[in-house]
């Protein structure tokens, strides 16, 4: 007997899909909210930090459940996007969108510490020998935090490797669509003899994981050197 189904192997490639999509579309969002955190002086921004860290506390069913009402048909961006004949729920795109709204946090916690960590005497001088505030970012802020920044991406990745809850409520669970690792799992535990092609994906899904951690670790360290 085979130890991957053909089915398996979508299932393997939908994940790594969804987790590399997740994390660029997430990435420049998470650089800008997280500037914000730490060097924004606005009203509002205890509320703000609130909502980004929301989803860690949530359970990820009410997390999707809630981008289910936000994207659903009636929903306010949900309908919208109807105008533009353009549908979310039930798609790859679902998936993409629920794995980012987990994961988010981690990254932003990430790369909030790595910006928090970069003196603002570097931004100062650089600001006093004429630099604008985008060159500053580009050239002090963002080159000192660039291990935290992959730091927050690979778990990001990893996270979204593993979303479940909110995505089979947004994307649901179709072959070949939208049926990413867990939820492939989940459909062999609830079929009678499904045990060991479960056991098959779970031992895929430890060694990806195990993978991209190898991975963070040696980039760090090679960002450390240089």
């Amino acid at each position: 007997m085979n130890f991957l189904q053909p089915g398996d192997l979508d299932a393997i490639l939908l994940s790594l899909k969804v987790a590399t999509a997740a994390t660029l579309v997430a990435t420049p969002v998470g650089l800008a909210v997280s500037w914000l955190l730490v060097h924004g002086r606005f009203p509002g921004k205890t509320l703000l930090e609130g909502v980004v860290n929301l989803p860690l506390v949530l359970p990820p069913v009410v997390v999707g459940y809630l981008l289910l009402l936000l994207f659903g048909k009636n929903g306010w961006i949900g309908s919208l996007l109807l105008g533009f004949n353009i549908q979310i729920i039930f798609t790859l795109t679902g998936a993409v969108i629920a794995s980012a709204v987990v994961g988010f946090p981690l990254l932003v916690r990430s790369i909030r510490l790595g910006m928090e960590s970069v003196s603002s005497d570097y931004q100062h001088a650089a600001r006093t020998l004429g630099a604008g505030a985008w060159d500053a970012f580009f050239t002090i802020t963002l080159p000192l935090s660039a291990r935290a920044v992959f730091a927050g991406m690979t778990l990001m990745f990893a996270r979204s490797l593993g979303e479940f809850g909110a995505t089979i409520i947004l994307a649901g669970n179709i072959p070949g669509r939208t049926q990413t690792i867990p939820l492939a799992i989940y459909d062999y535990t609830s079929t009678p003899g499904g045990d060991r092609m479960a056991l098959s994906l779970c031992l895929v899904s430890i060694v990806l994981s195990f993978v991209v951690l190898l991975i963070s670790n040696a980039a760090g360290k090679s960002m450390e050197q240089r």
